[in-house]
């Protein structure tokens, strides 16, 4: 049967072709599902290729030729997979990709993200500098980089690692589901495990970390009760430790960790947090001006553990933190609307698009006219009086 579809011009394309497409595209991710032709999503936007709608045989025949024979099996047993794969001939060999596959309605459905071979820098992801001085900060605690799926965490970590491999000669030991980037072994050095190949799963991983004498542990997403603990109590003993949460923003976080635990534990937990806990970063990706060197910039939040932000978690008074993170910014901490209107004002994005993404719109316009009004009163002062 073809694993192929056939374009509106007539050209055959297999979907190595259309992975092999994205770099030039500047597309982050393409969808394939039944009923719609293949779909890349470019600077946030989702654009259909010219082809006709493709079935939901088609589908399910289009995806094989990325997976081995393992693959399969658990595919067909689970009913989705994660993986990683890389183009290994062409202009753009060694590029590679995360795959999710799933089944909906008893059919496939992909969803494939392409990730770049390079490990970006912040200056590549247009992140705060704040962002290079938790990480210089801290040598031991727990980092948590949070926002929804495509929000660019990924990315982040890797920064955030690499940094610390240029910078330390400390042993580095991740645990992924699959690897995104490999890392090149500079002052620090780097064992990396993917779980299904290198270990069978998170749990079986993290019970043998702390005995391969680790400085600092990339666990990737936090995703349950055990990897949360785990997490918590390597960043109680001495390890510097990287992980996700899926979350929108710094205040979920905590809502998001402690749902994993029963109520009686939450006392301990919302403790342990308290001691350990270095810094949230939360992000979410944003379409930048036209004329911008990228098509999507993040805006971000951040919150530090200070003695008073550690007072708040322990007590319970989470509540009381975005106030904290608005008056702190001279300690790194900003809201996103702090972020929204800094992009605003460095025209990286346009007002509305901030508008249109910012968690409180009436902050920010507040904000942005704050910023109006300071500049006017700047320029008449400048001016003097006529």
């Amino acid at each position: 049967m073809p694993e192929t579809i056939r374009a509106e011009n007539g050209e055959e394309l297999s979907l190595k072709k259309l992975l092999s497409a994205m770099p030039k595209m500047q597309a982050s991710d393409l969808h394939i599902k039944p009923d719609i032709a293949p779909t890349y999503r470019i600077g946030g936007h989702l654009r259909s290729i010219s082809a006709p709608p493709m079935t939901a045989e088609q589908c399910d025949r289009f995806v094989q030729p990325l997976m081995n024979e393992h693959q399969k099996a658990d595919y067909e047993r689970d009913g989705h997979i994660d993986f990683a794969w890389f183009l290994d001939s062409g202009p753009h060999k060694g590029e590679r990709f995360r795959c999710n596959f799933f089944k909906a309605g008893q059919h496939t459905h992909a969803a494939i993200r392409r990730v770049n071979a390079t490990i970006p820098d912040y200056a590549t992801l247009h992140l705060p500098p704040v962002y290079e001085k938790i990480v210089a900060d801290n040598a031991q605690g727990l980092i948590l980089i949070v926002g929804v799926t495509g929000s660019g965490k990924s990315s982040t970590l890797a920064a955030m690692v690499n940094q610390v491999n240029h910078t330390r000669d400390v042993n580095i030991i991740t645990i992924e589901d699959p690897i995104e980037y490999r890392f090149t072994q500079d002052k620090s050095i780097i064992s990396q495990r993917e779980i299904g190949i290198d270990v069978p799963d998170f749990h079986t991983a993290l019970r043998s970390v702390v005995r391969q004498d680790p400085d600092v542990i990339f666990i990737g997403e936090m995703r349950d009760h055990d990897t949360i603990l785990a997490a918590i109590q390597a960043a109680e003993t001495g390890h510097l430790v990287f992980a996700t949460l899926h979350t929108t923003d710094t205040m979920g976080a905590f809502g998001r960790m402690l749902e994993f635990f029963p109520p009686k534990e939450r006392g301990f937990v919302r403790s342990a947090l308290s001691g350990c806990l270095a810094a949230i970063c939360a992000q979410r990706l944003i379409p930048a001006v036209e004329d911008f060197e990228a098509k999507i910039v993040p805006a971000t939040e951040v919150l530090i553990n200070t003695p008073t932000v550690r007072e708040k978690i322990r007590d319970g008074e989470e509540a009381d933190i975005p106030a904290i993170i608005n008056s702190s910014t001279g300690e790194g901490m900003h809201s996103f609307t702090q972020s929204f209107g800094e992009l605003v004002q460095k025209e990286w994005v346009t007002l509305p698009v901030a508008r249109h993404f910012a968690p409180n719109k009436e902050a920010l316009d507040a904000m942005i006219k704050g910023v109006e009004v300071k500049a006017q009163s700047l320029v008449s002062r400048i001016k003097g009086p006529r």
